[in-house]
């Protein structure tokens, strides 16, 4: 089999692939699963978590079983996105474009409650709220995103990330990493730590690392950045390290773990990082920890032995610990797919169709997967990743000849044009989730 890009010329009909990937397939991938079932089941279904998982999973209940009791409990009343975060880090976007309200849901007939999750009772099928409410479920989604794994790196707990921010959680992190580099003497230090995999956004480390330097070049050009990196490798590598030689020149150093690269510990006081490679002290510190499932779905039972990831179903996302709860998003593990906000809205369409299903005493059909993957190196170029998986016995796996990177070398119309279709890409997710 001939790979799917393969027979693509390098730009123009790769670009119309992406749009057609985008501004079409994204937006209905789930939908030929959902066939037949837009009468709806009668059937309650609680989603804990509104982001990218759960609040995609909502909407295409609500859309497409109108007869099912969808209830979405959130925190927040706003979901500030992960995607498009490095950007306001780097000056050139507002926390207002990235941050969204739930009022959509609402008028699609979901049921949106702002509280908190104090216990959840498997047995008898109950979320309980923090004020004593009780939520009763015939299915449980639960899409908690990831927690820090506090003191994972020796002197690195929450009380750190107020001087050394993760940033790995969009919002006043996001806003205290960016005070940090507009406070910060041109000649000053900004130093990324990259834990080993799996983490929340893989690329995003070096997305963020050239959009520093995009501001830092403008404003403070005899800054440096520093990545130390518990890795050797990552993903888009090649495309990254071409880019930061053409923009930012001298001004980005890689630190594998090769090279002693893998951070040990912390000291906040002096914004100090240790590792074999040396001491390095920082004027910007951005210290990304090693991560795990949300709180919720480790209170619930359904983290593994580790206590770190929630082992599913591929086909449905149901807990392989206790059935009627599915996992979505970062806080599960969905084989070779990455932990991405475009993977999580795929698992939500998917599970969307696999819970109608399921209540309608219906054969699951195996899903198709899609995860796309903008990374912008400055406001004017971006590169891409994108890929389909498949669902069955052996896991998630990716879809042979599927997907592709961006082209090297590509000249600048083509970087131009993959920025532009990373706004298509986010305005997309954003309408069918919160539309």
């Amino acid at each position: 089999m001939k790979p799917l890009l393969s027979w693509l010329s390098p730009h123009l009909s790769r670009r119309r692939f992406l749009q057609n990937l985008l501004g079409g397939f994204s937006a209905t991938a789930a939908l030929p699963f959902l066939q037949g079932c837009a009468s709806g089941s009668w059937g309650r279904v609680v989603i804990v978590g509104g982001g990218f998982g759960g609040a995609s999973c909502a909407a295409y209940l609500a859309r497409t079983a109108s007869k099912m009791d969808v209830t979405l409990v959130e925190k927040s009343p706003r979901f500030i996105t992960c995607p498009f975060s490095n950007a306001v880090i780097g000056s050139f976007k507002q926390m207002a474009a990235i941050t969204h309200d739930y009022d959509g849901l609402r008028r699609r007939g979901v049921r949106v409650v702002n509280t908190t999750v104090s216990a959840i009772e498997a047995v008898g099928r109950q979320v309980i709220l923090e004020d004593g409410t009780r939520l009763d479920y015939d299915r449980l989604v639960l899409s908690p995103g990831v927690d820090m794994k506090w003191n994972e790196v020796e002197g690195y707990d929450q009380a750190a990330s107020q001087t050394m921010p993760h940033a790995w959680k969009a919002g006043e992190q996001t806003l205290l990493l960016h005070r940090q580099l507009e406070t910060m003497d041109d000649g000053g230090v900004v130093i990324i730590a990259v834990p080993t995999n799996p983490y929340r956004c893989p690329p995003a480390p070096y997305e963020r690392a050239c959009l520093m330097a995009h501001y830092l070049i403008r404003h403070k050009p005899r800054s440096k950045i520093i990545i130390l990196d518990a890795k050797d490798s990552f993903t888009k590598q090649d495309l990254f390290i071409q880019g930061w030689e053409k923009l930012y020149p001298n001004m980005i150093q890689w630190v594998p773990a090769s090279q002693g690269g893998a951070v040990t510990h912390v000291d906040p006081a002096t914004r100090t990082f240790y590792c074999e490679a040396g001491a390095f002290h920082a004027d910007t510190a951005n210290m990304v920890p090693p991560q795990c499932a949300g709180e919720v779905a480790r209170m619930a039972g359904v983290a593994n032995d580790d206590n770190e990831w929630c082992l599913v179903d591929p086909r449905t996302f149901e807990s392989t610990i206790i059935p009627g709860i599915h996992i979505l998003g970062d806080a599960c593990y969905a084989g070779a797919m990455p932990k991405s906000g475009f993977a999580a809205n795929s698992h939500g369409k998917a599970c969307a169709a696999a819970l109608i299903s399921l209540l309608a005493g219906r054969e699951v059909k195996d899903p198709i997967f899609l995860n796309t993957c903008y990374s912008l190196l400055a406001p004017d170029y971006g590169i891409s990743i994108n890929a389909a998986y498949l669902a069955g016995e052996q896991g998630i796996v990716p879809l042979y000849g599927s997907g592709g990177t961006s082209p090297l070398d590509a000249p600048p119309e083509v970087r131009r044009d993959e920025a532009k279709y990373a706004e298509g890409w986010y305005a997309s997710m954003i309408e069918e989730m919160f539309g």
